[in-house]
């Protein structure tokens, strides 16, 4: 099996690589967090709220800082492995299944601790997440994945090509002729 894995750098001391760590974290909270505010703005003007309130943003931030850190957490516990022979798509489809299911998993968890931090039952807590509505949420679950493929095929792509190729296709080449 033929397997590419990120440039494989030396050693970094723990600074740099908390440096990195913390720049990727950023990144795709970022990412995320564009994602989960155009979606609270959706929802807010779905119910036609005047004014719409600035802290449903705060709100969406915030989550998205938590899904990226268990992204990354999905990462490290299972690293992106892109096989040249099947692709990028076919080489990340299952990967994308298994960071979905993590974040779902850490969401139940973190729905069972916001309950016993409010004095409720851990079980009862998790049961409430998603409303208790287990359409709510495969209906969430379908949005984050459409969240995260898009990523994944980026990541893929940087490492398929590294990181300056997939810019330089994305964006352009904005180096100067010399």
């Amino acid at each position: 099996m033929s397997t590419s894995t990120p440039n494989l750098a030396p050693a970094h001391g723990f600074k740099e690589k908390a440096k990195e760590e913390f720049i990727k974290a950023l990144q795709l909270t970022i990412y995320f967090g564009s994602w989960f505010c155009a979606l609270a703005f959706l929802a807010a003007t779905s119910l036609d709220e005047r004014p719409i309130p600035l802290s449903i943003f705060g709100l969406a931030l915030f989550k998205a800082a938590i899904c990226a850190k268990f992204m990354l957490i999905a990462q490290a516990a299972y690293p992106i492995r892109v096989n040249k022979q099947h692709g990028i798509v076919s080489s990340l489809l299952l990967e994308s299944l298994f960071y979905l299911l993590v974040v779902l998993v850490l969401n139940y968890l973190e729905a069972g601790v916001h309950g016993l931090i409010h004095g409720k039952a851990f079980l009862i807590s998790m049961t409430d997440f998603g409303q208790s509505n287990p359409l709510r949420v495969v209906a969430m679950s379908i949005v984050y994945w459409l969240i995260v493929w898009p990523y994944l095929l980026f990541t893929g792509m940087t490492i398929m090509l590294g990181s300056n190729a997939a810019l330089k296709i994305l964006f352009g080449d904005k180096s100067k002729p010399s």
